[in-house]
């Protein structure tokens, strides 16, 4: 008879850290409440009762992460899943860090204080390539191999997400998995075929280590069989002898030849993120939030996020009240963000706002910075009746011809009339956001940033006199992929500094303020935002260095980055300041991100032309791609979606009143009964 051998017993549940230990830690360090948890409407479950066990990892300060309502969607997405759970961790600031290092304590998650390494998911958000040396030091710190190469079989998988995941190359080494696009979906989707094959399925080996109901071989290739999840290791790019990319081969024919983002298919019916976290400390964004609108059409070329959250989908306004209602109700906030890339023009916008004051009188209604050609009295009144701070617009470059290029289709008599009505309405401080650098900017462009904001001081200095102020936040342009921008070149370091240098000199004087991003962190950025696999090594190499927190001034470590590479034999300016020829293979050229590269050409060349384009959301449409990469239809002939599904209809009929008011129908995702499929009249 044969005897069965015993099963491995089942891996106890890891036991959080000593509280004393971390309190002890704690007490010598700043803002100890940072790594404290226990915030209002944060979840700690029962790591018993919970076999999938995930942790979001946020590579910089809580009071950055604690800001980003994406994190906030996915840790209620998750922790409404019954046996899932999911916590936090935030970069530990340098304080933290060193004694961390010091007292041989790993780094924790907020909720249960556990390990990074006794998760299943470890979760990363990057939203800025300047946090990829906070990712290696949250591994290093949490106990997890920094490579997927490095990492045993009882480690957690490393998954990011975030908008500079179209281009993960650079980290290709670092991540078991990247989340392409819209992650709601994406991450119920990956635990549950993690749990199908056996990962959460934990047993002690022989030497008392976790081992795994499925091997990290056989979880990659689960990950990479669902829609919008990229696995670097089963790819590998071929370079040409000057180091530009010959091909992206396959090691496993059953993975896609490109993986295509994910889009959300609900987004207009069904609102995630009710029971925001509320921070134990002040935050950059301090306030609930309510996503009304998803997606841009503008098209703005230098726009990576207009492009990459394309289609254009908005919330029904009775959807959006209901939603800010909910959050109003589960957070206590007095203020609350109506959020999107550009909620000026969100059909409900005014509609929404006049609610939410109605139903909550001591509630602050926000918006983020408004594009100028958008901003009326109506919204101003709607959005702030009495609360008059400060507002920020966005022209982003000093010259009409210029703004033509880069397709932001305002006029510097368009800005001074936005001014006007600002001013008069009770606004003493605005902020505008500049760019340098673009394509085709020449000095007079730069200068006009400077005329621009003597303009609006002085219309401002007519209303409020000496109290005004003009802020001009000015950033260096960044080639960003899936951009019509994509294949120039960034300005080299010195012509950088001459034009902040000039406006420096131009804009002296009392009431105006100018700020900017230096050029040795912008080249950086346009290295790692363009660059392929082997960045890995020279970000590895930095942090090895101590490179860390490069995204702050006071931090950052230009001359450790400029080792690095040189050490690895590559020059940040070939990735950040070449022009890369139309044809060229690019790094990503594997993913998709469902605007087509023929179209971003049609884009470039339109720019070189100085021709710009109108929304396609009231005109024709380009047929971007968004069509064939994702079952959004577009395309409706002559006319954008939004115009052909407005109606006009007499303001009051019957009166021989000639105004009129335009009246849109819901458009939900495909397959929702509610979907309205015919047109309007034209």
């Amino acid at each position: 008879m044969t005897v069965a051998s015993p099963r491995p017993p089942l891996a106890p549940v890891p036991d959080p850290l000593p509280r004393e230990r971390i309190d002890a830690v704690l007490s010598r360090v700043e803002k100890p409440a940072r790594y404290t948890g226990g915030e209002w409407n944060s979840v700690v479950k029962d790591w018993a009762a919970c076999d999938l066990r995930w942790c979001f990892a946020y590579p910089d300060l809580y009071e950055i992460g604690m800001s980003n309502l994406g994190l906030k969607i996915l840790y209620e997405v998750l922790n409404d899943r019954e046996g899932v759970l999911a916590e936090r961790c935030f970069a530990p600031w340098v304080d933290l860090h060193d004694a961390l290092r010091a007292e041989g304590l790993p780094l924790w998650s907020l909720e249960t204080r556990r390990p990074l390494a006794a998760f299943d998911v470890l979760g990363f958000s990057l939203g800025y390539e300047l946090v990829a040396t906070n990712l290696l030091s949250m591994l290093h710190l949490g106990g997890v191999g920094l490579a997927t190469s490095e990492r045993g079989p009882g480690e957690p998988l490393v998954i990011a997400g975030g908008t500079t995941t179209l281009n993960p190359e650079p980290l290709a080494e670092i991540l078991d998995a990247v989340v392409l696009g819209e992650g709601e979906e994406a991450v119920v989707e990956i635990g549950d075929a993690l749990r199908a094959v056996g990962w959460t399925h934990r047993t002690v080996d022989e030497g008392g280590g976790v081992r795994r109901g499925a091997t990290r071989a056989t979880a990659l290739r689960a990950l990479a069989a669902i829609p919008g999840v990229y696995v670097p290791s089963l790819y590998r790019p071929e370079y040409h002898e000057d180091g530009r990319i010959d091909r992206i081969e396959r090691h496993d024919p059953s993975v896609p030849a490109r993986v295509t983002r994910r889009i959300v298919a609900d987004f207009e019916a069904n609102v995630r993120g009710i029971r925001q976290v509320v921070p134990n400390i002040p935050v950059v964004f301090d306030r609930a939030q309510v996503e009304v609108m998803r997606g841009c059409t503008r098209g703005c070329r230098f726009c990576q996020a207009g492009m990459q959250f394309r289609p254009l989908r908005e919330r029904p306004a009775a959807v959006a009240i209901e939603a800010a209602d909910a959050i109003l109700a589960a957070t206590g906030y007095e203020e609350i963000g109506l959020t999107s890339l550009s909620t000026a023009d969100y059909t409900h916008v005014r509609e929404v706002a006049l609610a939410i004051r109605d139903r909550h009188p001591d509630v602050h209604v926000s918006i983020p910075s408004t594009r100028v050609d958008a901003f009326t009295v109506d919204l101003t009144d709607a959005l702030a009746p009495t609360r008059r701070t400060g507002f920020t617009f966005a022209p982003e470059a000093g010259s009409q011809r210029l703004r033509d290029v880069i397709n932001k289709g305002v006029s510097d008599d368009e800005i001074a009339r936005c001014a006007e009505l600002a001013f008069s309405r009770g606004w003493s401080t605005l902020k505008f956001y500049f760019m340098i650098g673009l394509p085709g900017e020449t000095t007079d462009d730069v200068l006009g940033i400077a005329a621009i904001c003597r303009r609006v001081l002085a219309i401002g200095r007519r209303h409020h006199g000496d109290r005004v102020q003009v802020k001009a936040n000015v950033s260096t342009f960044i080639p960003k992929p899936l951009t019509p921008f994509v294949w120039d070149g960034q300005d080299s370091m010195p012509r950088i500094e001459e034009k902040v240098a000039a406006l420096q000199k131009a804009l002296r004087g009392r009431g105006l303020d100018l700020s900017w991003h230096d050029a040795e962190s912008a080249i950086l950025e346009a290295a790692l935002s363009r660059g392929d696999r082997r960045l890995g090594a020279v970000i590895r190499r930095a942090w090895e260095s101590g490179a860390r927190f490069d995204a702050w001034n006071d931090h950052f470590r230009f001359d450790l980055w400029m080792a690095a590479f040189a050490a690895e034999g590559l020059d940040p300016a070939w990735y950040a300041q070449r022009a890369i020829p139309l044809d060229e293979t690019l790094p990503w050229a594997h993913l998709d991100g469902g605007v087509t590269d023929a179209f971003l050409q049609e884009e470039w060349q339109r720019s070189r032309d100085e021709k710009t384009i109108p929304d396609c959301h009231w005109d024709a449409c380009y047929d971007c791609g968004i069509p064939e990469g994702t079952g959004f239809d577009c395309r409706t002939g002559d006319r954008g979606p939004r115009a052909a599904l407005v109606t006009v209809e007499p303001l009051r009929p019957g009166t021989g009143d000639p105004r009129v008011r335009r009246r849109w129908a819901y458009v939900g995702p495909p397959g929702d009964p509610r979907r309205d499929g015919t047109p309007a009249a034209r």
